[in-house]
């Protein structure tokens, strides 16, 4: 039975979320053009940005896909391409795992970059403070889930396939289930808020990077280099010493 505070949580906030979301990139793209950047801070520090972006950014994309996999593809899917159940599940703890481990990895490089850096703390906002912090909420707890689920079995043993994907799927078409979400466990129900709360921020954060990629270099037009003229301007030279290795003979 769907109580009314299922129906608040896992109906109204989800869309609620996906709302500021969308609406909230429109807004940033009309009228702070000038603010949709990722505040690179490469100039004050490279030494540990060298190794914390890359371990960050890769991770957190292999999160993203298997998160794809996870959620947005049915388990029919997997069974009608042959997929067995414990192939699935080693696939996904053992990549997911990696994935995690590097981005937790960067993530905390990252932050202990910005605390300990003078010029980067100086530079981070309060809006780059909170976006830390629901970022480490949503990793952490993701990452929890995983080894308390799947590697340590506690709790009991549960199918995300059969609950959060099929809620997570009805997002798109307008079908949510929200019982199945109050019948998780409290790691995916957290979770999930989480990432939803991490959502509604993001177009307020130099989290809207992702968006954005050079695709006008690839018809921008060249830019034209000309050579630089012995002299400037269109007023006559005045009289004085000529430059050195000029052919005109030296003024006295």
């Amino acid at each position: 039975m769907t109580t009314t505070t299922d129906t608040l949580l896992w109906v109204v906030v989800p869309y609620v979320c996906l709302a500021i979301f969308v609406l909230g990139h429109v807004w940033r793209y009309r009228y702070d053009k000038f603010g949709w950047t990722t505040r690179s801070s490469q100039l004050y520090e490279s030494r540990l940005l060298r190794w914390a972006s890359p371990l960050f950014h890769f991770g957190i994309l292999a999160v993203f896909l298997g998160h794809v996999m996870g959620l947005g593809i049915p388990q029919s899917w997997t069974d009608a391409v042959g997929m067995s159940d414990a192939a699935y599940h080693f696939l996904a703890v053992s990549i997911g795992s990696v994935a995690g481990f590097c981005t937790v990895v960067g993530l905390v490089l990252l932050i202990y970059r910005r605390r300990t850096v003078g010029p980067v703390f100086r530079a981070t906002t309060r809006m780059d403070k909170l976006m830390y912090l629901m970022l480490a909420v949503v990793i952490f707890l993701g990452m929890w889930n995983t080894v308390s689920g799947s590697i340590l079995n506690l709790g009991g043993e549960y199918d995300y396939r059969e609950g959060v994907s099929v809620w997570f799927r009805g997002i798109f078409r307008f079908d949510l289930y929200p019982e199945l979400m109050a019948e998780a466990p409290l790691g995916f129900q957290l979770h999930g808020m989480a990432a939803m709360l991490l959502f509604a921020l993001w177009p307020f954060t130099r989290l809207v990077h992702v968006f954005s990629a050079p695709v006008g270099y690839l018809w921008r037009p060249y830019v034209v280099y000309r050579a630089r003229p012995d002299r400037f301007g269109t007023r006559p030279a005045r009289r004085g010493w000529d430059q050195v290795g000029s052919e005109e003979p030296s003024r006295r």
